[in-house]
């Protein structure tokens, strides 16, 4: 079963708050310190599989941003 690349941001996202909010509220060193070396294993992780994932799409820069086309009239 593939797991989903944005299943890894997520992650890594939620962790990373976490570790935020862990400082925020002076937790022991020892667990800020685990959780920040585990939060940047899974920033490598991440920046890994976003990079390596077969991700195709038929948009090219003539589309620019679809919320806000170029050529966009009123």
């Amino acid at each position: 079963m593939k797991i989903p690349v944005m299943f890894y941001v997520a992650v890594t996202t939620f962790l990373l708050v976490t570790l935020t909010i862990m400082v925020s509220m002076d937790l022991p060193f020892n667990w800020v310190f685990y959780t920040m070396c585990l939060g940047q294993v899974l920033v490598l992780v991440m920046v890994y599989k976003v990079l390596k994932d077969n991700y195709t799409t038929d948009k090219t820069f003539d589309n620019f941003y679809e919320d806000s086309p170029i050529n966009y009239k009123q």
